[in-house]
């Protein structure tokens, strides 16, 4: 389907694609342009298929607004090496405010950058052989995969796939390489850009973003039903990798008070041979561009293709297009979800060590100096780094012999090996939302860590203190943090007020359901004690607290 061809009124953006396809816009006529403080609304939209968002510290509006950037890396698999690591570092010394964020897809952010360090920075990164390009925007994100050294080959065989999805499925336009690299402005006037059209997007690119993940049964530590485009690793009888099966149409997202918006999981398709994971890729990818709508971005992502025309409707459109048909989907299984801390050995010898960051914000603090703690450690040992999707940190392929010295490093700046927060601190996420996300209405990341400690004291009291539930918290229902997953999900409504979601399972394979509507931020033990307290009462052996939910809440309801 066309644009031209869409039902009803193509949306702003998808005009402003239309217009301008090498998605250059005006963006090195800003940059080279010192009496101007911000970017243009529709560079903004551009600037976001360059992996930047423009931002303002919402802290400081009384006073006027003061224009920032995010810049968001693009890191397949979440890993980099040490150099990079340490550029990344430097970088959000020089450019940023002094922190790196962990995301939720596996990449750093670099936060509070001003305009006139927005070019270094970025030609900085591209120098170091990273990349922001597609990180955001309107074309296939970060593909993710298993972070944690394989008890086995397959994670390892997992990253190198989604590379190469990565590559594949990156936008091909001149303008990233022309600003960022460059430094020159792309001459729209040129036939060949003015005609510009991706090869595999087209020229409109895609009605919205679109996620890509892979997994190892049975960790799911991608969260992959939450994925657009999901491929769950299959063994063989001898542990190779037989193939992958396909899941299409998850994701997190939706609007308050629009009952049409709403979070889905993934559903199963069927099986596919390794060899034939780039075409389907490729192939899922554009009927999500030819059948997404493109006059409702609400209503703009695969999960609701899938979810209106229906999965036996995606799999003969998904076959037709490939040439060939799916095999069934094989047996599998998840049982946890979530990342490893402290020391674990790698299928090679070798030894990766899981490191808990609350909120994902790698910075340094009067007791807790993690981001002068890594830097040391990794420039001195050298260990390769990889982002988690629970927004925590592995250092991985450590010799054995270096953990004791690695273990003194980190603990002369307050980063402890051995105790990293409780067991139910360590299976908490926060999306960033304030100060800097424009979409925030509540707090998340810096108000977690209270209620945190809030929760861990209703649990000691409970007689629940080494009970692990998955907790998450957003600022607003887009759903970064994945809260709808969660057995206890927190989703902003307001300032100091949010819904409060209960039910997801450890394996994240089922959704939660929305428990309370709209609570004040100082009400929320109250609501918690009398139903932890039923838990503590009533749980069968080894239940976890969202199963206790779904058994007895939400069967009853």
């Amino acid at each position: 389907m066309t644009l031209s061809e869409s039902a009803g009124k193509p949306s702003p953006n998808e005009l402003l694609k239309q217009g301008d396809p090498t998605l250059g816009g005006t963006i090195a006529q800003t940059l080279a342009n010192p009496q101007i403080d911000r970017f243009t609304d529709d560079d903004n939209q551009f600037l976001k298929f360059h992996g930047i968002y423009q931002e303002d510290d919402r802290d400081l509006r009384k006073t006027g607004k003061k224009y920032i950037l995010m810049v968001r890396l693009r890191l397949p698999g979440g890993a980099v090496t040490p150099s990079q690591y340490l550029v990344c570092d430097d970088l959000a010394t020089r450019h940023a405010n002094n922190t790196l964020r962990v995301t939720s897809r596996q990449s750093l952010q670099f936060h509070g950058v001003v305009k006139s360090a927005l070019g270094p920075l970025v030609k900085r990164i591209n120098e170091a052989l990273l990349s922001t390009l597609a990180a955001c925007g309107d074309v296939n994100r970060n593909v993710m995969a298993p972070a944690t050294p394989a008890i086995t080959t397959l994670g390892e065989e997992l990253r190198d796939y989604s590379r190469q999805l990565a590559t594949a499925l990156s936008p091909q336009t001149k303008s990233y390489h022309s600003i960022w690299v460059d430094g020159v402005e792309l001459n729209l006037e040129d036939p060949e850009n003015k005609n510009f059209t991706d090869p595999l997007y087209g020229k409109t690119y895609l009605p919205r973003k679109f996620k890509i993940g892979f997994a190892v049964p049975p960790l799911n530590d991608v969260d992959i039903f939450t994925q657009c485009c999901g491929f769950i690793a299959i063994a063989d009888q001898k542990g190779k990798l037989a193939g992958f099966n396909l899941t299409v149409g998850g994701g997190m997202g939706r609007s308050h008070n629009n009952d049409a918006t709403f979070p889905r999981v993934a559903d199963l398709i069927g099986f596919l041979r390794p060899e034939k994971v780039v075409d389907v890729a490729k192939t899922v990818l554009t009927i999500h561009r030819d059948f997404g709508d493109r006059t409702n971005r609400k209503h703009a992502r695969l999960k609701y293709v899938i979810e209106d025309r229906g999965t036996q409707w995606f799999r003969q459109e998904l076959e037709s297009r490939l040439g060939f048909v799916l095999e069934e989907a094989r047996p599998f299984q998840f049982t946890t979800q979530g990342d490893p801390f402290g020391w674990h050995k790698q299928s090679d010898g070798k030894w990766f060590l899981g490191l808990f960051v609350e909120g994902g914000r790698i910075k340094d603090t009067d007791q807790w100096r993690m981001k002068t703690a890594l830097r040391e450690v990794v420039a001195k040992f050298q260990p390769e780094v990889r982002f988690t999707p629970g927004n925590n940190v592995i250092l991985a392929n450590i010799a054995a012999d270096k953990r004791d010295e690695i273990t003194q490093a980190l603990a002369k700046f307050g980063v402890w090996v051995e105790k990293q927060g409780s067991i139910i601190r360590r299976a908490s996420m926060a999306c960033v939302s304030l100060p800097t996300c424009g979409l925030a209405l509540a707090e998340a990341e810096r108000y977690l860590p209270a209620l945190m400690t809030d929760i861990e004291n209703l649990l000691s009291e409970q007689g629940l203190a080494d009970q692990e539930i998955t907790i998450r918290m957003t600022g607003c229902p887009n759903g970064c943090a994945r809260p709808y997953m969660a057995e206890i999900g927190f989703v902003g409504k307001a300032p100091g007020r949010y819904q409060v979601w209960l039910g997801g399972n450890e394996p994240g394979t089922r959704l939660n359901r929305l428990w309370k509507d709209n609570i004040k931020d100082s009400e929320i033990i109250g609501e918690l004690r009398p139903l932890l307290g039923r838990y503590a009462g009533e749980r069968l052996a080894g239940e976890r607290f969202g199963d206790w939910v779904a058994r007895t809440i939400w069967t009853a309801a």
